[in-house]
Protein backbone atom coordinates (compact mmCIF):
# COMPACT_ATOMS: atom_id res chain seq x y z
CA UNK A 1 0.00 0.00 0.00
CA UNK A 2 1.34 3.43 -0.96
CA UNK A 3 0.14 6.74 0.49
CA UNK A 4 0.20 9.67 -1.93
CA UNK A 5 0.52 13.27 -0.73
CA UNK A 6 0.69 16.55 -2.63
CA UNK A 7 3.24 18.34 -0.42
CA UNK A 8 5.39 17.54 2.62
CA UNK A 9 3.09 19.75 4.72
CA UNK A 10 0.42 17.07 4.27
CA UNK A 11 2.47 14.84 6.59
CA UNK A 12 1.24 16.94 9.51
CA UNK A 13 -2.25 15.50 9.01
CA UNK A 14 -0.87 11.93 9.18
CA UNK A 15 0.81 12.15 12.60
CA UNK A 16 0.01 9.04 14.59
CA UNK A 17 -1.03 7.07 11.53
CA UNK A 18 0.46 4.15 9.65
CA UNK A 19 1.22 5.13 6.05
CA UNK A 20 1.93 1.67 4.72
CA UNK A 21 3.67 -1.67 4.73
CA UNK A 22 6.29 -2.56 2.14
CA UNK A 23 6.35 -5.69 0.04
CA UNK A 24 8.48 -8.56 1.31
CA UNK A 25 12.17 -8.27 0.38
CA UNK A 26 14.52 -11.26 0.35
CA UNK A 27 17.86 -10.73 2.08
CA UNK A 28 20.66 -12.35 0.10
CA UNK A 29 24.24 -13.29 0.91
CA UNK A 30 25.35 -11.05 -1.96
CA UNK A 31 23.67 -8.03 -0.31
CA UNK A 32 25.33 -8.86 3.00
CA UNK A 33 28.75 -9.27 1.37
CA UNK A 34 28.42 -5.98 -0.52
CA UNK A 35 27.43 -4.22 2.70
CA UNK A 36 30.43 -5.80 4.45
CA UNK A 37 32.69 -4.50 1.66
CA UNK A 38 31.16 -1.02 1.87
CA UNK A 39 31.51 -0.78 5.66
CA UNK A 40 34.57 -2.93 6.32
CA UNK A 41 32.55 -5.10 8.73
CA UNK A 42 33.51 -8.62 7.62
CA UNK A 43 32.64 -10.41 10.86
CA UNK A 44 32.22 -14.13 10.12
CA UNK A 45 28.62 -14.20 11.40
CA UNK A 46 27.77 -12.14 8.30
CA UNK A 47 30.17 -13.29 5.61
CA UNK A 48 31.30 -16.87 6.26
CA UNK A 49 28.39 -19.28 5.64
CA UNK A 50 30.42 -22.40 6.57
CA UNK A 51 31.58 -21.04 9.93
CA UNK A 52 28.23 -19.36 10.62
CA UNK A 53 26.42 -22.69 10.06
CA UNK A 54 28.02 -23.83 13.32
CA UNK A 55 27.29 -20.54 15.09
CA UNK A 56 24.40 -19.37 17.24
CA UNK A 57 22.05 -18.66 14.30
CA UNK A 58 22.90 -21.77 12.22
CA UNK A 59 23.79 -19.55 9.26
CA UNK A 60 24.80 -16.05 8.28
CA UNK A 61 22.78 -13.03 9.37
CA UNK A 62 22.48 -9.54 7.92
CA UNK A 63 24.17 -6.64 9.64
CA UNK A 64 21.69 -4.73 11.77
CA UNK A 65 22.88 -1.57 10.08
CA UNK A 66 22.14 -3.09 6.67
CA UNK A 67 18.52 -3.49 7.73
CA UNK A 68 18.46 0.07 9.08
CA UNK A 69 20.07 1.43 5.90
CA UNK A 70 16.97 0.37 3.95
CA UNK A 71 15.03 3.23 5.61
CA UNK A 72 14.98 5.55 2.56
CA UNK A 73 13.91 2.65 0.32
CA UNK A 74 11.08 1.51 2.58
CA UNK A 75 9.79 5.02 3.21
CA UNK A 76 9.75 5.80 -0.51
CA UNK A 77 7.95 2.53 -1.25
CA UNK A 78 5.00 3.41 0.99
CA UNK A 79 4.99 7.22 0.74
CA UNK A 80 5.04 9.30 -2.42
CA UNK A 81 5.00 13.10 -2.14
CA UNK A 82 4.29 14.69 -5.52
CA UNK A 83 5.74 18.15 -4.86
CA UNK A 84 9.00 17.45 -3.06
CA UNK A 85 12.42 18.91 -3.84
CA UNK A 86 14.43 16.58 -1.60
CA UNK A 87 14.22 14.23 1.36
CA UNK A 88 17.21 14.65 3.68
CA UNK A 89 18.10 12.04 6.28
CA UNK A 90 18.67 14.02 9.47
CA UNK A 91 19.25 11.28 12.01
CA UNK A 92 17.67 8.82 14.35
CA UNK A 93 15.97 9.17 17.70
CA UNK A 94 16.00 5.50 18.67
CA UNK A 95 17.11 2.24 17.08
CA UNK A 96 16.84 -1.32 18.39
CA UNK A 97 17.65 -4.69 16.79
CA UNK A 98 15.48 -7.17 18.75
CA UNK A 99 16.00 -10.16 16.41
CA UNK A 100 18.47 -11.24 13.71
CA UNK A 101 17.72 -11.30 9.99
CA UNK A 102 18.90 -14.64 8.65
CA UNK A 103 20.28 -14.59 5.12
CA UNK A 104 17.63 -16.02 2.81
CA UNK A 105 14.74 -14.72 4.92
CA UNK A 106 12.26 -12.07 3.86
CA UNK A 107 11.69 -8.76 5.59
CA UNK A 108 9.19 -5.95 5.24
CA UNK A 109 8.69 -2.65 7.01
CA UNK A 110 5.68 -0.98 8.55
CA UNK A 111 5.98 2.81 8.32
CA UNK A 112 4.15 5.30 10.56
CA UNK A 113 4.34 9.07 10.93
CA UNK A 114 5.26 9.73 14.55
CA UNK A 115 5.59 13.49 14.21
CA UNK A 116 5.71 16.18 11.54
CA UNK A 117 6.18 19.88 11.99
CA UNK A 118 6.86 22.92 9.88
CA UNK A 119 10.27 24.42 10.59
CA UNK A 120 12.03 27.34 8.92
CA UNK A 121 14.14 24.82 6.96
CA UNK A 122 11.14 22.75 5.82
CA UNK A 123 8.92 19.99 7.16
CA UNK A 124 10.67 17.73 9.66
CA UNK A 125 9.06 14.34 10.06
CA UNK A 126 9.86 11.41 12.31
CA UNK A 127 8.92 8.06 10.83
CA UNK A 128 8.49 4.97 12.97
CA UNK A 129 9.83 1.93 11.13
CA UNK A 130 9.25 -1.64 12.26
CA UNK A 131 11.02 -4.28 10.19
CA UNK A 132 9.32 -7.66 10.37
CA UNK A 133 10.92 -10.98 9.46
CA UNK A 134 8.64 -13.49 7.75
CA UNK A 135 7.79 -16.25 10.23
CA UNK A 136 9.35 -14.54 13.27
CA UNK A 137 7.51 -13.09 16.26
CA UNK A 138 10.00 -10.36 17.14
CA UNK A 139 10.88 -7.52 14.77
CA UNK A 140 14.38 -7.30 13.33
CA UNK A 141 14.64 -3.54 13.74
CA UNK A 142 12.58 -0.77 15.30
CA UNK A 143 13.73 2.75 14.48
CA UNK A 144 12.64 6.38 14.66
CA UNK A 145 14.00 8.01 11.51
CA UNK A 146 14.11 11.81 11.06
CA UNK A 147 13.62 13.18 7.54
CA UNK A 148 13.64 16.83 6.50
CA UNK A 149 11.73 17.94 3.40
CA UNK A 150 13.18 21.39 2.54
Amino acid sequence: MTTYLETPTDLIDLVGQQVGTTDWMKVTQEQVNLFADATGDHQWIHTDPQRAAKGPFKGTIAHGYLTLSLAPVVISEVLQIREVTAALNCGLNKVRFPAPVRVGSQIRAIVSVMSAQQKTSGVESVFGLTYEVDGEKRPACVADVIVLYP
